[in-house]
């Protein structure tokens, strides 16, 4: 994958930054101010492809991980894994506002590759769209995922809610 390619940012602060998540903690590798319209994070699990993509489509364990507040509880999960599915997530964070994101399959390639649009129901923003592409190593299994056109100004720090969001599933595979 080129750099251009890794490339990603947290829009709140308006960086392009590459990250990159290993079992050993996160770690951002080259930061640059520039608007970017995407991020991309690359994350090892320590858990078979199944149970990772077992974990991305089964609304029962989404429920367990979904949000980026450590605190944070699923309130609702629904999930109709299949391309032209719809999927609507909600979550009340540790203050105890709800949130609730919303989509639409547009590619679910069982157990290697998920792609969706992606919105927020409190915001007007155009949809986004979520890549997910899961690979099998010798130790668990690699995830890059790419969070893109990123447009219009939203509340949400993706890279650092995703980056949070992640460390709560790998503690849920662990589990």
């Amino acid at each position: 994958m080129t750099d251009a390619a890794a490339q990603g940012c947290g829009i709140r602060h308006r960086l392009s930054i590459r990250a990159t998540t290993s079992r050993v903690g996160d770690t951002i590798r080259r930061m640059a101010e520039e608007p970017a319209s995407s991020i991309t994070v690359y994350h090892h699990f320590d858990a078979g492809q199944s149970a990772v993509w077992r974990a991305w489509t089964d609304p029962v364990i989404v429920s367990r991980w979904w949000g980026s507040d450590p605190d944070g509880v699923v309130t609702s999960a629904a999930l109709e894994v299949r391309p032209g599915g719809r999927f609507a997530i909600s979550f009340q964070d540790s203050s105890g506002d709800v949130h609730t994101s919303t989509g639409e399959y547009l590619r679910v390639e069982e157990p290697t590759e998920l792609e969706f649009t992606w919105s927020w129901l409190s915001e007007t923003n155009p949809p986004s769209r979520v890549s997910v592409v899961f690979a099998s190593d010798d130790t668990g299994t690699r995830m890059r995922f790419v969070h893109g056109e990123l447009r219009g100004g939203s509340d949400h720090d993706y890279a650092d809610g995703w980056r949070r969001t992640f460390a709560k599933l790998d503690r849920v595979l662990a589990g």
